[in-house]
């Protein structure tokens, strides 16, 4: 049977698609599937032994499970503190750089490397540089500038471990962010800046009416982007502290990583982590509902 040529076209593109699309299945959509399902139930690993069906205890559970609230609490409070701290330093990175006329490529690379290192490698080095009381940090602190007399016990104490892992996670997204918004200065007209500037505007006041102002709907972006990994952090609490001490420095991912894989409590696991998902995602439309705007100049 001969297929028309209008029908050829309107099936094609559906054919290119389908091989990406059954790949996208099988290995995200089903596996989200299973994960839900797995979530109901007091599911078992062990061969030959059946799953039994709880239904909402594991989500009831998690809302009474004081460590999950301190998980939760830790996970809100770094993406609270790295995000704008990201963004604020990105941004001004991002003005200094579009301002040189030499040089560009090379700042670029500079602050983009920690971008681009294993999460794995500079943990690890995180924790040498705050161990107590051989750590390099202790090691200014005490025998240099003499700030403090006794080593700093930062991998001991929960507020203290918070330090590494914070500032580890603000170093380490700095230069994604200004890639992003080295991009949208890019597209910003120079007329517009120059006329603000024959027309007596400092730098601050060409910043806030005019940069910001266009670049407003790639900051809401990137706002959304860092929210989402700061909801994610995990490499970096998993190495540095492993949760401790007394799992006071958990978040969401690390406490689910120990439910799940440690004491092999997979139904709870995936609760927790439709719960985390849930999170993310009211968070995310809220930004995006709220923030985003036409550009216009202020």
């Amino acid at each position: 049977m001969k297929i028309s040529m209008r029908t050829q076209k309107l099936i094609l593109p559906y054919l290119f698609i389908l091989p990406a699309f059954i790949l996208f299945c099988v290995f995200m959509v089903y596996p989200l599937l299973k994960g839900f399902q797995i979530s109901f139930f007091n599911w078992s690993v062990l061969p030959n032994t059946p799953s039994t069906f709880i239904g909402l205890d594991n989500y009831i559970r998690a809302f009474s499970d004081k460590i999950a609230g301190v998980a939760f609490k830790n996970t809100i409070l770094y993406a609270l503190i790295t995000v704008p701290a990201q963004m604020i330093i990105a941004m001004f990175i991002a003005v200094l750089i579009n301002s040189v006329t030499r040089g560009k490529v090379f700042f670029r690379a500079i602050y983009y490397i920690p971008v681009v290192t294993s999460w794995v490698i500079v943990s690890l080095l995180f924790k040498y540089l705050f161990a107590s009381p051989q750590g390099v940090i202790n090691y200014f602190l005490t025998d240099v500038f003499h700030v403090s007399s006794t080593a700093v016990p930062f991998l001991q104490e929960a507020d203290l471990a918070e330090i590494p892992i914070m500032g580890l996670g603000i170093w380490k997204g700095i230069g994604w962010s200004m890639i992003i918004y080295l991009a949208a200065l890019s597209t910003i007209p120079h007329e517009l800046t120059e006329s603000a500037l024959i027309d007596g505007a400092g730098a601050w006041q060409r910043f806030w009416s005019i940069t910001f102002p266009l670049i407003s709907p790639t900051v809401v972006f990137t706002l959304v982007m860092l929210l989402i990994g700061g909801f994610n952090v995990f490499i970096s609490v998993y190495l540095i502290t492993n949760g401790g001490p007394m799992q006071l420095t958990e978040v969401i991912l690390s406490y689910l990583y120990h439910q799940t894989f440690v004491y092999l409590d997979f139904g709870y696991g995936a609760a927790l982590s439709f719960l985390m998902a849930f999170v993310i995602i009211i968070a995310s439309a809220l930004q995006l509902k709220f923030l985003r705007k036409p550009q216009e100049l202020m």
